[in-house]
């Protein structure tokens, strides 16, 4: 059986969070292991006796494959903390979540993301600069995060898929419960465009309660924060706790002393946030001026050993590809389709006939 059903498995069972998973990792070496463990031995590994009474009662009653498969039905992605596509921002923070729920896919540029969040009731001003701001953020290659709520949450993430960008929006329920409900269409074009997550077991509703740690994992998944608009009871000042708390910069949309939606971000500007008054300053506060530049660059890198090869071969001088084949011993076929992607790619150009060399100035720096 596929290792993510212990995961699963374990994710439904109160009590045993971040702290605990690990612990059971460290004394077990793998949840499989702990999930087949005696209670005596889950004691021994640090569980709490109440939890450990809950847990063999539940166990009972789990199908594990069953777990599996609805996830497949629902089109449900499971990620660990052990994964390689487990956002490496979110597992830097404290206590990250040991299972993330998600559909669609993190990929590596997801690296450069700003939160843009703020209160559900906006006004036009919290309107016209959420989508202004979420807009400049994808045309520079800023993945948009924010949490999928009615207000500037919702023009933020309109707006970076509007813009041609990347938009991920974390849930404070299972991923089959959109909420609200009326931002379906919108949950669907993100799955496109970016990713839907949730640490929620699916079929969980979008209690309260949730809203705090949904707000955790927006902030985790940053590089900054940004509060657009926000009264003083607003749920986007505890993302800018948590923010702070992970070490991410916060920003704050100033706005005028008598609007009551300005309060919150006024607020949080006089005890320390930075003052967002121009797009630019956010991406340069950051280092991410050059996001764009930097991800040309990484599309330019060749992406696997087949490709360094071929490079390492041809760099010094032009070669006919049966040159090539005679020094590296690969097939004709295998030489001559990898060339042709290659040059598709940037990375090599046609110089005569079935002759090809490198375009890169510097070949060494790409050396293995």
């Amino acid at each position: 059986m596929d290792n993510r059903g212990y995961w699963i498995g374990f994710d439904q069972i109160r009590g045993i969070g971040s702290v605990r998973t690990k612990k059971l990792l460290d004394f077990f070496g793998d949840l499989s292991e702990a999930w087949k463990a005696s209670p005596s031995a889950l004691i021994e590994a640090g569980m709490p006796k109440k939890v450990v009474d809950s847990f063999v009662k539940i166990r009972g009653e789990i199908d594990l494959q069953f777990e599996l498969e609805r996830m497949a039905q629902l089109g449900i992605n499971v990620l660990t903390y052990l994964d390689e596509d487990y956002p490496r921002s979110l597992q830097s923070i404290e206590y990250s979540p040991p299972v993330l729920y998600t559909k669609g896919h993190f990929v590596e540029e997801d690296e450069y993301s700003v939160a843009v969040v703020g209160t559900r009731l906006k006004t036009s001003y919290g309107k016209q600069v959420s989508s202004e701001l979420a807009r400049y953020l994808a045309s520079n290659g800023i993945t948009v995060v924010s949490g999928l709520a009615r207000g500037i949450d919702t023009i933020a993430h309109q707006s970076s898929i509007d813009a041609g960008g990347r938009t991920i929006a974390v849930f404070g329920s299972g991923l089959d419960v959109i909420y609200p409900p009326e931002n379906r269409d919108l949950a669907k074009k993100i799955e496109s465009n970016g990713v839907l997550v949730s640490e929620f077991y699916p079929g969980t509703q979008p209690e309260a309660v949730n809203f705090p740690p949904r707000n955790r994992i927006i902030s985790g998944l940053s590089k900054a924060v940004v509060i657009v608009e926000a009264d003083e009871k607003s749920g986007a000042l505890i993302t800018a706790r948590f923010a702070v708390e992970q070490a991410r910069d916060v920003f704050a949309v100033p706005g005028s002393i008598y609007a009551p939606r300005s309060k919150g971000t006024n607020r949080l500007i006089r005890d320390g946030a930075i003052p967002l008054m121009d797009f630019s300053e956010l991406l340069l506060a950051l280092n991410m001026d050059q996001s764009s530049e930097f991800r040309y660059v990484q599309k330019m890198l060749p992406k696997n050993d087949l490709e360094m090869l071929l490079l390492n071969t041809i760099r010094d001088e032009p070669l006919h590809i049966d040159d090539i084949k005679s020094i590296t011993g690969l097939s004709t076929d295998k030489v001559s389709a990898s060339l042709v992607m290659m040059e598709l790619k940037g990375f090599v150009r046609k110089v005569g006939n079935m002759t090809y060399q490198t375009v890169f100035e510097n070949a060494d720096e790409y050396e293995v």
